[in-house]
């Protein structure tokens, strides 16, 4: 099957947004935690905090983004976003010249709503096709992700520096522009009628409705476990590195190694889980982080940080592209805002308290008791995983054109 040509052209477009603006992620990564270590002063237990802000703002964003959207639309509501983008990357910046740890926090909280919007991307693509090609069209958009693999941590090897002898501010700055980018792509987009004035929203499902669907909840469950160990991991990684005696640049080469990991899958994902169905691939995909966590306890290497944060970026996209097409199957088209709200809700959440308690874990337990987590929480997936194929012993994805899968 194929995509019709304007359903490709307009996941092209949020495919170069996710280009644009999800660029500034592996900024704050790669230097949310060291920021946070510049800036305070004795303990160091709370140096990620400012990247757990990141990851709270889009949780508590995540339902009021997809509302925002209902009312006024997907590309006024894309627009919204990336101007809250711009004035939180930008607020974190100043925050690092002005020495205000606070200030940090609150700018990447900012930075992290915006990238509610962000991670909307791949349901507003997924609108555009039928349901046998949603997975493609989602893999699609993250495809997106392979140059912010590039261009974040890029931005971060050139600029960290750029306002010496502060540093990491001139980062933060210059990554701001990305957002004014996918502010004029953005203009490129099909104006949409607010669903509101299309369907009422108390037509669908309630979000209790929605907790009692065995299906939904694997999907979340499975969905929230592959990008909340991802985020616990790497989060830690580029202190872990430093703390081995790896230079900054080091640790953020290997977050572009790690993104890129993330990202250049999705070129396939997309037709694995077109043939193989999407409890298989989201299978697959908790077993390659359970590997990542055996290669970080294997060694300390520059290798092994490498080959575990690859594993770990490769991992995450077959669990998160895999249970996303998952979730999709289970709502109709008026109920989308509130499934995807209440699962972005979940999902971001729980990011946020593994980025959180990853820099407590690092500092409390060292990397290489912390990666043991790994473990049971994959277990627990796949054991969620063969419980539902109990359930419907007919996998859900693959279905003939024209028919519901």
């Amino acid at each position: 099957m194929k995509f019709q040509t304007n359903t490709l052209a307009i996941a092209n477009l949020y495919a170069l947004l996710s280009a644009i603006n999800a660029s500034v992620a592996p900024i704050v990564i790669s230097l949310g935690g060291l920021a946070g270590a510049f800036l305070l002063a004795d303990d160091k237990s709370l140096a990620t905090l400012p990247v757990s802000g990141f990851n709270v703002g889009v949780a508590l964003m995540a339902g009021p983004a997809s509302l925002l959207m209902y009312r006024i639309g997907r590309q006024r509501g894309f627009m919204a976003g990336s101007l809250l983008g711009f004035a939180g990357i930008i607020l974190a910046g100043v925050a690092i010249i002005e020495h205000s740890f606070i200030g940090l926090c609150i700018g990447l909280l900012i930075a992290g709503g915006a990238n509610s919007f962000v991670q909307q991307y791949r349901f507003a693509a997924s609108d555009y096709v039928d349901t046998p090609l949603k997975s493609q069209a989602i893999s699609r958009v993250l495809i997106g992700g392979i140059a912010a693999a590039i261009v974040g941590p890029q931005i971060v090897m050139h600029n960290k520096d750029l306002l010496y002898p502060t540093p990491f501010a001139g980062a933060f700055l210059s990554g701001a522009g990305l957002f004014l980018i996918g502010l004029f792509v953005m203009t490129l987009l099909p104006h949409q009628i607010p669903e509101k004035q299309k369907i009422q929203r108390s037509d669908g499902r309630t979000k209790k409705d929605f907790i009692k669907d065995p299906t939904f909840v694997t999907a979340v469950l499975c969905g929230t476990s592959s990008y909340a160990l991802m985020a616990f991991v790497m989060t830690a990684a580029p202190l872990a590195m430093v703390g081995c005696g790896f230079d900054v640049s080091e640790a953020a080469l290997g977050i572009q190694w790690h993104v890129l990991a993330m990202f250049v899958p999705s070129l396939f994902t997309g037709k694995l889980i077109s043939r193989f169905g999407q409890r298989k691939i989201i299978a697959a995909g908790l077993i390659i982080l359970m590997m990542c966590s055996a290669v970080a306890l294997a060694g300390i290497t520059l290798e092994h940080f490498y080959l575990a944060l690859i594993l770990l970026g490769l991992g995450w996209n077959f669990g998160f592209i895999g249970s996303t097409a998952l979730l999709t199957e289970t709502y109709a088209a008026h109920e989308k805002h509130t499934a995807q709200g209440l699962n972005d809700s979940i999902l971001f959440g729980s990011v946020a308290i593994g980025s959180l308690g990853s820099g407590v874990a690092y500092e409390l337990m060292g990397w290489e008791l912390m990666n043991w987590i790994a473990f049971p929480i994959g277990l627990i997936c796949l054991s969620a995983l063969f419980f539902l194929k109990q359930q419907q012993p007919s996998e859900l994805n693959p279905a003939p054109s024209g028919t519901d899968a």
